[in-house]
């Protein structure tokens, strides 16, 4: 076999096209590319961790400022219930301290000083009570009517007062019913004050609950006027034991429509705290009021704690994209700019790699690039001339081989062709002697073929059927031959002799000793573009073992036939067109034979046949 190298070099030649197509389908990963990348990979990293750090930062203290400002609003609401609370314990501990007290209730009823007081704080209360301890009324104002079926004694508010006396005791929210409902005292929602008092009378003190209902409306607007958008943070009131005094969606939360996390938020203590509620997290502000030890709370939804935030965010992020934006644009400079000498060299690298003829070598930027441009130069001339070199020693050594193989026709053959002439003339068969005299001349003359090795296929195949009609002759008509040839393919480049060996085989192992023998030669283009020619007889064929060296071992040749063997065939393809055409043989004994020729689709030109025959690279391809 021939050297690797070489057959390398004449592949890459004879393959132009496909290394062309391989060089537009290819995208290598420069080195901009990889610098212009790792830049922005590295300043993308850092900005959006400079992002996120900045993002917490503003998120915290955003945070902050939430419940600073909840906290602030819990101290100011807190501050005006617990002012207006404050008045009315100084209401009740004034009718307790100057009226009550220094009266005797037997006697004197103090209707007009409680209706005095009243009148002074009627836009803050609905009803002043006083009764005895076993529930009778001692005197009201307004001046109202008791309700005959209501029982004091059972309600709450009284039973506390009495259990308690030394404290004051403000119950829940609730709508007074102890009175009748005329035009002039309706029902309302209060918020009771009771504490136990003494009566006197006779001299014997008594015991006695002096009511005070306070307008539950005037708590009701105080923290409705922080709760102007419940969506995004809400206030609302409760006792210490969780129970609501108010909430801005109290209807809601009765219809069971809304839940909210009092009873939790009952226990917290003074401050801000984190939770998660029904899926949701949020932050709660919880403030005690001193007297009622009432609660009151604030409601921050965590998404919506994060609103204020948003012209922050799209500052960040309109800052980070102009920043990215800014660093892909100089990456791509710098990168440019350090990689330009670099792209030059590889473009000069892949001019040399496509065979282009004394491609133009980069030689420039800095001293390293230049002294590899030089280098490559040098290198390049150097192989150059090598190659040249041994380019035409290994044309003059594949000259003089097919010189020899084209030689090592059979010399017998000839000679039985010409006896045969002369023994057809003895007979007065001139048309058969002229027919035989025509078919050899052609023969030789495509044999000659004026010095060329690469031939039309038509030519070849002109050839491989004079022959064919000579051995018919020889043979007396004892096998049949058909041709069927793809006229596409007939002005494609071949090499020449590459049939008539094949044939020649088929004849002399195969069918020469059948009553019925057949020979067919197809020729045609494969889906792949490739050319392919098979020769099929119907002869007895030949085991796996003689298949498996018939192409690769020269000493098994047969010795009858021409002496051109089909491992010279193979070789003579190979050395033209390279490794990957040749020939294919398949068979089974008693079952024929099938050779199928493996040739490039190089259309037959001049220039393709010098470009060929030369070994440099062939101008028109396909």
């Amino acid at each position: 076999m021939e050297d690797k190298s070489v057959s390398k070099e004449f592949d890459k030649l004879r393959s132009k096209w496909k290394l062309e197509r391989y060089m537009r389908n290819a995208v290598p990963r420069s080195i901009q590319v990889t610098i212009s990348v790792s830049f922005t990979i590295v300043a993308l990293v850092c900005m959006l961790a400079m992002g996120v750090a900045l993002y917490n930062s503003f998120s915290v203290r955003s945070e902050k400022m939430l419940t600073d400002s909840a906290e602030l609003t819990l101290d100011q609401t807190v501050l005006a219930l617990e002012d207006y609370l404050r008045s009315m314990r100084r209401m009740s501990d004034a009718i307790y301290y100057n009226v009550i007290k220094d009266q005797d209730i037997s006697r004197e009823s103090p209707i007009e000083q409680m209706n005095l007081l009243y009148e002074a704080h009627k836009d803050y209360l609905i009803s002043l009570a006083l009764y005895t301890e076993d529930g009778q009324l001692v005197c009201a104002s307004p001046v109202a009517v008791e309700k005959p079926e209501v029982d004091v004694t059972t309600q709450d508010w009284f039973k506390t007062a009495l259990a308690r006396p030394e404290n004051l005791h403000f119950s829940l929210p609730h709508v007074q019913n102890i009175f009748v409902d005329d035009p002039t005292f309706r029902y309302y929602w209060v918020t009771s004050l009771s504490r136990a008092v003494e009566l006197g009378g006779r001299g014997v003190p008594e015991q006695g609950v002096l009511l005070v209902d306070m307008n539950y409306a005037v708590i009701k607007q105080m923290l409705e006027g922080v709760n102007d958008n419940p969506s995004e943070q809400y206030v609302y009131l409760c006792d210490n034991s969780g129970a609501i005094i108010y909430h801005p969606m109290l209807m809601q939360i009765e219809a069971g429509l809304y839940r909210e996390n009092n009873s939790v938020a009952a226990s917290y203590d003074d401050g801000s705290h984190k939770e998660e509620f029904m899926r949701e997290k949020r932050i709660v502000t919880v403030k005690t009021m001193s007297y009622t030890g009432w609660k009151l709370v604030s409601v921050i939804p965590t998404s919506n704690s994060y609103l204020g935030m948003k012209d922050i965010r799209y500052f960040v992020m309109m800052i980070l994209s102009i920043t990215l934006l800014a660093m892909l644009i100089l990456n791509r400079m710098v990168a440019r700019r350090v990689t330009r000498p670099i792209t030059k060299l590889n473009d000069s690298i892949r001019e040399i790699e496509m065979g282009k003829v004394n491609p133009s070598v980069y030689i420039g930027g800095p001293s390293e690039i230049e002294h590899l441009g030089k280098t490559l130069r040098r290198s390049y001339d150097q192989i150059d001339q090598l190659m040249k070199d041994m380019v035409a020693s290994q044309e003059e050594k594949r000259k003089s081989e097919l010189d020899a193989l084209q030689s090592q026709i059979n010399p017998h053959f000839l000679y039985n062709t010409l006896d045969s002439i002369v023994w057809m003339i003895e007979g007065a068969k001139y048309d058969e002697a002229v027919f035989m005299i025509t078919q050899l001349a052609s023969l030789f003359r495509v044999s000659l073929s004026s010095g060329k090795t690469i031939i039309p296929i038509e030519d070849e195949i002109r050839h491989a059927s004079n022959y064919m009609n000579i051995q018919k002759v020889r043979f007396k008509d004892a096998f049949t031959i058909d041709f069927d040839i793809d006229e596409e393919i007939k002005n494609y480049c071949t090499v020449k002799l590459i049939v008539q060996p094949i044939l020649e085989n088929a004849v002399y192992y195969g069918v020469k000793d059948m009553e019925d023998g057949e020979i067919r030669v197809k020729g045609f283009k494969g889906e792949d573009g490739d050319i392919y020619i098979t020769v099929s007889d119907n002869g007895f064929g030949m085991s796996s073992e003689q298949l498996e060296f018939l192409l690769t071992d020269d000493t098994r040749v047969r010795k009858k036939g021409s002496g051109v063997g089909l491992i010279n065939v193979q070789r003579r393809i190979q050395l033209r067109f390279g490794q990957e055409y040749g020939l294919k043989i398949e068979s089974e004994p008693d079952e024929g034979c099938v050779v199928t020729i493996h040739l490039p689709a190089i259309e037959y030109t001049e220039e393709n046949r010098k470009a060929l025959e030369s070994g440099k690279e062939r101008g028109d391809e396909e």
